[in-house]
């Protein structure tokens, strides 16, 4: 479901706003894979990635503008930029989808390195209780 003509990151956007419901669930493969700079390992399963993207949109950006957007046959490559903590963060998202057109993988990948860490911090304190301790950076 790439986009055609929206603005950079108008599809992406417009499956995060139905994070929570069926609508959201459907738009992913089964055993959807979110590969994070901020977190430990991968986070697996649309219900996993929805916990994980409703903490991080829940006022840990203070702004976020997608810039780019490049569709190449399965992937859509997002590259973006904003302010977190009130520093300036920007960064990389790609997504995968499988022959069917689901979400298969996503890739997010933040910058400068205090703000992944500062990011990765918060996202502990968001999360502790939801998804697997093993995936949250306590550390630093």
């Amino acid at each position: 479901m790439p986009a055609t003509g929206d603005r950079p990151g108008a599809t992406w956007r417009a499956i995060l706003t139905t994070n929570g419901t069926a609508a959201f669930t459907a738009a992913f493969a089964p055993n959807a894979v979110l590969a994070a700079s901020v977190l430990n390992g991968p986070c697996v399963g649309a219900e996993a990635i929805g916990v994980f993207f409703a903490a991080a949109a829940g006022g840990m950006y203070d702004s976020l503008v997608f810039t780019t957007e490049t569709v190449d046959g399965r992937k859509t490559y997002l590259e973006w930029e904003g302010k977190a903590f009130g520093k300036d963060v920007a960064g990389t998202t790609v997504l995968t989808r499988d022959d069917a057109g689901l979400i298969q993988s996503i890739g997010l990948y933040h910058r400068p390195l205090p703000v992944v860490l500062q990011f990765s911090r918060e996202l502990a304190k968001r999360l502790k209780g939801k998804l697997d301790a093993t995936l949250l950076g306590t550390s630093g």
